[in-house]
């Protein structure tokens, strides 16, 4: 593996460990909105039943549905398989000692 693709797949993973970590926290601390698309009737019904909190919770919950299908694609695109993360990493580290 040459230079330029271990550090592209060394900038996957980072990514992937971002947004593993993001997952596992339930969003907490992050300092970013991510703009989605969703029918506007869909925000109006829900404040106006729920109330604002609620229809966050409902943003964050559909936002997370999305980055995890997104980053499982993302995954699959950098890496193929588990065993390929797996040999990847081990390969950081043999560079990093």
């Amino acid at each position: 593996m040459d230079q330029e693709e271990y550090n592209k797949k060394f900038v996957n993973l980072r990514i992937l460990k971002s947004v593993q970590e993001y997952l596992k926290t339930e969003g907490e601390g992050a300092e970013a909105v991510y703009p989605i698309k969703v029918p506007d009737d869909l925000f109006y019904q829900s404040l106006k039943l729920h109330g604002p909190d609620s229809t966050d919770k409902l943003i964050h919950h559909i936002f997370r549905m999305g980055l995890e299908t997104w980053s499982e694609a993302f995954f699959d695109d950098a890496f193929g398989s588990q065993e390929n993360l797996k040999r990847f990493i081990e390969l950081v580290k043999k560079r990093n000692k």
